[in-house]
Parts: structure tokens; C-alpha cells; sequence
């Protein structure tokens, strides 16, 4: 390896402890990572202890018997999680722990794999784990989401480069997304969170009442909530500690109203969701409610996620990414929502946040739904910005302002 990519590594591993997590003194660390992914963990666990860590503990996957399950084992053992997997996270949660997923997976991992046995499993997690999740969506704890590549993934995103390059690609490609490469990617992201702000403020001020989006294939209005909030970049968990929950990120989001999306929307880029790929669809909305999804790849995986649960068949996000934003430009379709969600403007299928509605984070479940935000056991972005995607804010009073043109700000 030559020192430049040594170099990145290590600015990579430090930006996700330092600035992901923002590892605390006598924190715990748990990270879910791919066993390909071993060397870089190790690297990050180093560095977590060096900056106090109390214990790290790692939990590994592997591609190969996450197939080898969903190939061989008993029909009947696809709707169990296991509940220590349950109780670790959740103690870990209650204990204050920072949390950091490192994301691997091929994209095609599960391909020609029935669908009803991913959607019984995908159903089977979200149930288990859903008290975790409204740790992760209150901002009660710290966590990121970070990427690191495997053969499977790199050769789906680099088919045309000799196999024995394809991996230093994606982890360049890595680099720069993340800022890895740059002199002091802690400073830079500090500057890059000052500036997502920036937006953030503006369409805090405006306090928009409804978007609506226009496209080739896309006609949505979505109404926003009454005291939503527009987010980006950094959060503070309950303890008034920042972290960074996506590495890269370069949206604005916030949620919708559950009941007030109407109209219908097209996919711009492939969903790689529960190991099989969903490409070019189309989904229509009525009074909030999906009514109708259409795909030329994948539509059976899709049917099933928006029949995950009653929740799953409504918005939880809205998320705004100029076309000229650095993922964008790279012209790499990464195949991984965490980077083409960062290329894209993109809605997500499922929960909402809590901490994106004026007092959100201390609400209960009942109140959060009385305020139009939506609950589920999942949540998945999907992408449909493009150049030629323009988006009007409509105030209370019923005027039209651009806040998107050609794909990009218009302010």
C-alpha cells in the first residue's frame, strides 16, 4: 500500500471516531462491520481507546453465511431475531453508548433469493430492534453510519477496472466522499457543517407549509408539519454531545406529514435494499398513503418493504441534495443508499425523526403521530433528484417560492 493511502485510512478512522461518534471519555463503542472490513475496524478500535473508550465491542458479519442462511436454512427461521442481539444493543443505549455502523454489503448479496424469506427477516429485525431505533431517531445516543469496501461491492461499483484494482477504487472513492484526503478532514467537516447550516436556517425561517417537486416522471406535494424542523450535518444527543450521523452527508432534511403527500414520484437512481437491487419505479401517493408502486427491477422486494408494516406505506422523510453536490459530480453510482442518497435529493419510506419536530426528541410515540409523523419498524431512503428536478416551498398563505431549480438551490 503506498503512504498516501495509509495516510487516508488513518484520517478516515479518526474522522469516524472524532467526528462519527465523537468518542467520550469512559464511552462504550459498538460497531457492526463486515468481517472483510477486520483490518480498518482494527484501526478504529485503536483509535477509540486512544481517545478513552471504555471497551469496544465488535460485532462481525459475513456475506458468505448471511447467503449460505437464506439459501439453506428452514423456512420457518426467517421471522426470528436473536434477543440477546436485542438486549445488548438496548443496554448498551441505556448505558449511553455510541454506536457506529460500518457498511459493506453487496449489493446483489441476496439476488434470486425469494423475497417473502428477506421480507420476513428484514419484518423480524425492525420488530426486535424497534425500541433501539427510537434511541437512534430521538438523537438519544451518538451514531454514525460509514462505509468500507468489500470484493462483491467494489466490483459492482468498478465492473470495467481489473479485479485487483477494484477495491483501492472504491476506498479512494471512499476518501473523497468522506474527506478523508484532504490535509485536516476534522477542520473541513466543521467547515462543511457551517455550511449545510446555512440552508438549514433559511428553510428554517421560511417555515414552509408544503413542497412540491417537478420532474420527468414526478408530480409530489408534500405537506410539513406544523413546528417542523429542518436538520443537517451534525446532531447533539441527549447528553448536548455532537456527533455525525451519516459520513458523507450532504443533505437538508426533515419530516413530512404523514396524512398530506399526494401525487406520484420516480426513482432516479437503484435501490440496493435487502441484498437485491430496485431500479426504475415509480410510486404513487394518496392522502400520504402509497397506492401504487411500479418497478422494472426489483417490484416484488419493493411490494414487500412497503408492506413491512402500516407505517411502511407512508413517508418518514424528506431530504433536499443539490445536483452539484461532490457524490453527484463524481459521476460514481456507488450502489449503497449511504453515498447515492448523498448524490440526490431522496425520501425515505418508513419512521420519522423525532428530533426534526420542535420538541420531538421528549415526545411520546402518541404525541408524535398526533403532530403527523409518521411511526414504523423500518426506514429507507430512496433517490429521485436529477438536473432536471425543480421544487416550489409553498408558504401558509398559498405562494410559490423556488427552492430548487434545475436540481440545485435556488437561493
Amino acid at each position: 500500500m503506498n503512504s498516501n493511502f495509509e495516510r487516508n485510512l488513518a484520517n478516515y478512522a479518526e474522522l469516524a471516531v472524532k467526528t462519527g461518534v465523537n468518542i467520550q471519555t469512559n464511552q462504550y463503542l459498538y460497531i457492526a462491520a463486515s468481517i472483510e472490513a477486520a483490518p480498518f475496524v482494527q484501526k478504529v478500535t485503536k483509535i477509540a481507546y486512544e481517545n478513552g473508550a471504555k471497551q469496544v465491542f465488535v460485532d462481525y458479519t459475513d456475506d458468505i453465511i448471511a447467503r449460505t442462511r437464506f439459501e439453506l436454512a428452514q423456512e420457518d427461521s426467517f421471522d426470528f431475531f436473536p434477543p440477546w442481539k436485542v438486549q445488548e444493543r438496548e443496554w448498551l443505549a441505556e448505558q449511553g453508548a455510541a454506536f457506529m455502523s460500518i457498511v459493506s454489503q453487496s449489493p446483489d448479496l441476496l439476488s434470486g433469493i425469494d423475497s417473502n424469506k428477506i421480507a420476513s427477516a428484514q419484518k423480524a429485525a425492525g420488530m426486535a430492534l424497534n425500541k433501539y431505533r427510537q434511541y437512534v431517531q430521538a438523537d438519544k445516543i451518538s451514531w454514525t453510519v460509514i462505509a468500507a469496501p468489500s470484493e462483491q461491492w467494489a466490483s459492482k461499483v468498478f465492473p470495467d477496472l481489473p479485479k485487483e484494482e477494484q477495491v483501492d477504487a472504491l476506498w479512494d472513492a471512499i476518501f473523497k466522499a468522506t474527506r478523508s484526503d484532504l490535509e485536516n478532514p476534522v477542520k473541513a467537516w466543521a467547515i462543511h457543517n457551517d455550511n449545510l447550516h446555512e440552508k438549514v436556517d433559511y428553510l428554517n425561517e421560511k417555515n414552509y407549509a408544503k413542497l412540491h417537486y417537478t420532474a420527468p416522471g414526478t408530480d409530489l406535494t408534500i405537506e410539513l408539519p406544523k413546528g417542523h424542523l429542518w436538520c443537517g450535518a451534525g446532531s447533539v444527543n441527549e447528553k448536548g454531545e455532537e456527533f455525525m450521523a451519516n459520513m458523507p452527508t450532504e443533505e437538508v432534511f426533515t419530516v413530512p406529514h404523514k396524512d398530506g403527500v399526494n401525487g406520484y414520484v420516480s426513482s432516479t437512481k437503484p435501490l440496493s435494499y435487502g441484498g437485491n437491487i430496485i431500479d426504475n419505479f415509480k410510486i404513487t401517493f394518496e392522502n400520504g398513503r402509497i397506492v401504487n408502486v411500479e418497478a422494472e427491477q426489483g417490484e416484488e422486494v419493493l411490494k414487500n418493504l412497503v408492506a413491512t408494516d402500516e407505517g411502511s406505506h407512508y413517508l418518514g422523510e424528506v431530504a433536499l441534495v443539490p445536483f452539484q453536490s461532490p457524490i453527484s459530480q463524481s459521476n460514481i453510482l456507488f450502489y449503497n443508499t449511504l453515498f447515492d442518497e448523498n448524490a440526490s435529493n431522496h425520501l425515505a419510506i418508513g419512521s420519522a425523526y423525532a428530533f426534526c419536530l420542535e420538541g420531538g426528541k421528549t415526545m411520546s410515540r402518541e404525541d408524535l403521530l398526533a403532530n403527523g409523523l409518521n411511526q414504523s419498524i423500518t426506514h429507507v431512503d430512496f433517490m429521485i433528484g436529477s438536473d432536471k428536478m425543480n421544487i416550489d416551498g409553498i408558504t401558509a398563505a398559498g405562494t410559490a417560492e423556488p427552492v430548487f431549480r434545475n436540481g440545485n438551490w435556488a437561493f
